[in-house]
């Protein structure tokens, strides 16, 4: 059996994202809103959304349980001071809390996530098995032979 640590995470998030597209509705505000306060213009990315949801879930699966507060300094960046003048030394800032909660609370409504109390976001069996059944789909479609001894 095929898990998410037996393929590359770029192509097992981009198949999970392609996913998610049918599953989870996009907020209309995500167009307009920053990544975290080190930056400052949203993302460019027409599918940022579901990217890092996808990309959460994977998060949520290798570290559960996992709360906001570690997500957001793992989604975090330097800042330093202005993206065109670099005024000081740089500083880590977090990501964007109500953007990594919004999107944990769709994948929960969805099924994929379940909260452990006091202890943060577990991934669910449904969500392993939608994780375990994509990673094998991504393991099929890579023709790649250094993974050949996975198989």
């Amino acid at each position: 059996m095929v898990t998410i640590y037996d393929v590359p995470a770029d192509d097992l998030i981009e198949a999970v994202a392609a996913r998610l597209e049918d599953r989870i509705d996009e907020p209309d505000w995500v167009e307009f809103a920053k990544t975290g306060a080190g930056k400052e213009l949203p993302p460019e990315q027409d599918d940022f959304w579901y990217v890092r949801s996808a990309s959460l879930l994977r998060k949520v699966a290798q570290n559960e349980p996992i709360g906001i507060e570690r997500l957001a300094t793992e989604y975090g960046s330097k800042k330093r001071g202005s993206n065109r003048y670099v005024v000081r030394p740089p500083e880590h800032e977090g990501g964007s809390r109500n953007l990594i909660r919004t999107a944990l609370q769709a994948l929960e409504e969805e099924g994929l996530v379940t909260t452990a109390s006091g202890e943060g976001r577990r991934l669910s069996d449904e969500g392993e098995a939608f994780l375990s059944e994509v990673a094998t789909e991504v393991f099929e479609d890579l023709d790649r032979p250094e993974l050949e001894r996975y198989a």
